[in-house]
């Protein structure tokens, strides 16, 4: 990734106040606060303090539009991704209910034919996160397994909005990431194979990563 090709970098999961800190001052762009109770990353009270340099997203998995727009307000959220089985019709109304946020659909992926969820959901949205398909979710959840689907098929993806690529990125990934040409991978998300125990990230870690993800 060139510098004039450089990607974006969410880190997903956060909650606790120096750890966001520490991970905002590696120059991330977003930072992900997950608002699902059944996640061992639940963030489920305001942290002491909040990024002031990358963008917030709030993570929803199957919330009620009620919900979503308080959590918009208490954390001052950039951006909403849907993690769970919301329609393109949810969508739409997220999307009137708050024109200016950043919307991002999750689509679990495990096939090519995969990929053809996203049409419904193109009006809508502002990025897609494409994300491993698991058999069994846990607790209903796709996502923080550490599993990766096959990034060939991001080959099938034909549409124009811009997808950010998550599900067991590790790091070792850096050049097998940087070496992927599709015109919209917009971006990464990072999770669980950065982490020293669940909602806490590994700085040196990431900061690692994120020198192999540049360096070229």
């Amino acid at each position: 990734m060139t510098a004039q090709h450089q990607r974006i970098v969410k880190v997903c999961g956060m909650r606790d106040a120096d750890n966001i800190r520490q991970v905002e001052a590696l120059g991330i762009q977003w930072m992900g606060f997950i608002f699902c109770p059944q996640s061992s990353r639940h963030c489920a009270a305001l942290p002491a303090y909040l990024p002031q340099h990358c963008r917030r997203i709030g993570v929803f998995v199957d919330a009620t539009l009620n919900d979503i727009m308080d959590r918009q307000q208490a954390f001052r959220l950039d951006g909403i991704q849907l993690h769970g089985h919301e329609t393109p019709e949810f969508c739409r109304q997220l999307r009137s209910a708050s024109a200016s946020v950043i919307i991002i659909k999750m689509i679990p992926v495990a096939t090519a034919d995969d990929m053809q969820q996203t049409a419904a959901y193109a009006p809508y949205v502002d990025y897609f996160l494409f994300e491993t398909k698991l058999p069994a979710p846990t607790n209903g959840i796709n996502g923080g397994s550490g599993v990766q689907f096959d990034w060939d098929l991001l080959a099938h993806y034909h549409g124009t909005t811009p997808f950010l690529l998550t599900g067991g990125i590790t790091p070792d990934d850096a050049p097998r990431l940087r070496a992927i040409r599709h015109p919209q991978f917009a971006g990464i998300d990072l999770n669980s194979k950065f982490e020293s125990s669940p909602g806490i990230k590994d700085v040196a870690l990431l900061r690692h990563f994120l020198h192999n993800l540049h360096e070229h």
